[in-house]
Order: C-alpha cells, then structure tokens, then sequence
C-alpha cells in the first residue's frame, strides 16, 4: 500500500494523480480474513474530486467503492457521458477497485426538492431515465450492482397509487438492466415507501420475482426499525443479497454513524455475512461526513477489520 498523496499545489496534484495513473495495483488484494471485502461510498467524499478520491480509498486499502452518481462524481447528465465513464473505468481497474452504482444523489434531478421526482411522482420520466442511465453506466463499469430505492410518497399521492407507480416503474428499470446484464439491489429505506425487508418481498412478490431484483442491505438501517436482530436480517435475505452498506444507528432514529457511536454490534454482523457467503462489497455509508472524509475512512476501515476477526 502506498503513502496517502498530499499535494500542495495545482501542478503537484496533477503529478500526484498522473503518478497514480501509471502504478497498476493487484486487481484483487487480499481479503478480509472472514472472506469479507470492504468498500467506501463517494457520498462520504463529495467535497473531492472522484478521481482523489479513488486514490484515498485505494491507499486506505478498501477493495471497492459505493459510486454515487453526482454533479461532480460522474454526472450522467453532463456531456461527454461515455468518455467521462470509460475514464473512470480505467481508473478503477488501475487503483485494483471494484464498484457498485448507487443512484441516491439528492439534487441531481431537481435543484429545489431532495430526491425528486422519484418514481412515485406524477411524472416519475426523469427519475426513470436516471436510473436507465445508472444501469448502462454500471454495465460500461462492470459494476457488480445498481442500488436505489422507492421515495417517500408524495401527500397527494394515495399509497395505492403509489404503489402502482412504484411497480410500473420497478418493471422498467428491471427490463432495463436485464437487457445490460447488471443486477439491481433494491433498498428498502426509513420513511420511504418500501422502508423494511417485508415490503421488499412483497416488491419483488410483485414484479414476479425477477431473477436480476435482488436487495441492497443497509446494515444500520436493520438496527433502526427492522423487528429482528441486525445479524438474523442479513441471514433472512441471504439469498438476495447483492449489496451491502455499512454504519452504525440507534434503534428508531434514522441517522447514519460512524461505528462505535451507535447500538450495533459488528462482529455477529459480520460473522453472518460471511456464514451467508456473501461477496459483494460491504460498503460504508456515511454520507454526512465528507468534511472529514479521509480520517473518517482511515477509522472505518480499521473498525472493520478489527470487528471481522472478533473486536471492534
């Protein structure tokens, strides 16, 4: 692993990066002793350049990255799309990165409401052009997943409506990354429409169980409203899990924490993960800690190892 960069200048972070740039690092680094393989959300590190960022994480020794579409991390809207994406993808595959796409950026869409529209929306086009777009980005990036979720319903919006929408919408982005051949974790979220693993079922129940519908699995989110312990929620979805995010939460508060700040208790979790056989990224999800990212990143990815062979 190589020293964090730490340029003090325009032209030597352009050196820094471009040094980066020439060293090509295994494409598979050691895992986890639980089999385990860590990843960081860009979302934690939105006051970087993606590239600098990449660059951190790789450093740190973290296996893959959690890649928010954003305005300044891979905008799917700006131009030059497929230039900026085959850059990126070199770029993973020279830092030895694997990556998910996550699509829960909150202004993207819409400059004045967070999230909006989502697919609950009286005109949920944008929403699902995004996620069209997320999936064909992931398949250029080989992602091994694209993650998003339902909304919070509109008040206007009855639930049945909503409902309705959500499935119709659901149908289309699965047709879509079934033709790309990217799978999809879906996210059941706090307050949002589909917030725990039983409206998930009956998502999938729904759709008609598509093989390519798996689950996104926040791990806090478990711990904030799930009825079951955090480690029995990972083995109940075992089977479709395609992506996991990790933090900390208090049991009915829905803020993502750092680890060791919380309720949870990390090496059972952990443990199930790995009895599940589980190889997709665990992925940290901190996505209010971008000021501090790289010591947040730094204390993380120690925690982790730590709480995977017994502590934390």
């Amino acid at each position: 692993m190589t020293t964090p960069r730490l340029p003090s200048a325009g032209n030597a972070a352009g050196a820094a990066r471009t040094r980066a740039d020439a060293e090509v690092r295994p494409a598979g680094r050691p895992l986890d002793p639980a089999g385990l393989r860590f990843g960081y959300g860009t979302n934690g590190f939105a006051n970087h350049r993606l590239d600098d960022a990449l660059g951190v994480l790789a450093d740190l020794g973290y296996q893959g990255v959690a890649l928010t579409l954003d305005h300044d991390h891979l905008d799917p809207f700006a131009p030059g799309l497929a230039r900026r994406v085959a850059a990126v993808h070199r770029r993973l595959a020279t830092l030895g990165l694997a990556v998910v796409v996550e699509t829960g950026a909150r202004y993207l869409l819409d400059p004045w409401h967070k999230h909006a529209p989502t697919l609950l929306h009286d005109d949920p086009a944008l929403r699902i052009e995004f996620l069209r777009r997320a999936v064909r980005i992931g398949a250029d990036l080989g992602a091994e997943a694209v993650s998003y979720w339902a909304g919070v319903r509109p008040p206007e919006v009855a639930e049945s409506v909503a409902w309705d929408r959500l499935v119709a919408g659901c149908a289309t982005v699965c047709a879509e990354a079934a033709a790309a051949g990217v799978p999809l974790g879906f996210e059941p979220e706090p307050g949002m429409l589909v917030e725990d693993i039983a409206g998930w079922r009956r998502l999938r129940d729904a759709l008609g169980a598509p093989p390519g519908f798996g689950i996104t699995l926040d791990i806090g989110h478990c711990r904030c409203l799930e009825p079951r312990p955090v480690p029995d929620c990972v083995t109940a979805v075992a089977d479709h899990l395609v992506n996991v995010q990790i933090d900390d939460m208090r049991r009915g508060v829905h803020e993502h924490l750092e680890f060791g700040t919380g309720e949870i208790d990390f090496p059972p979790v952990l443990r199930a993960l790995a009895d599940a056989g589980y190889r997709g990224l665990v992925a940290v999800e901190l996505p209010r800690h971008s000021h501090a990212a790289p010591g947040v990143a730094a204390r993380s990815i120690e925690f982790l190892r730590a709480a995977s062979k017994g502590g934390g």
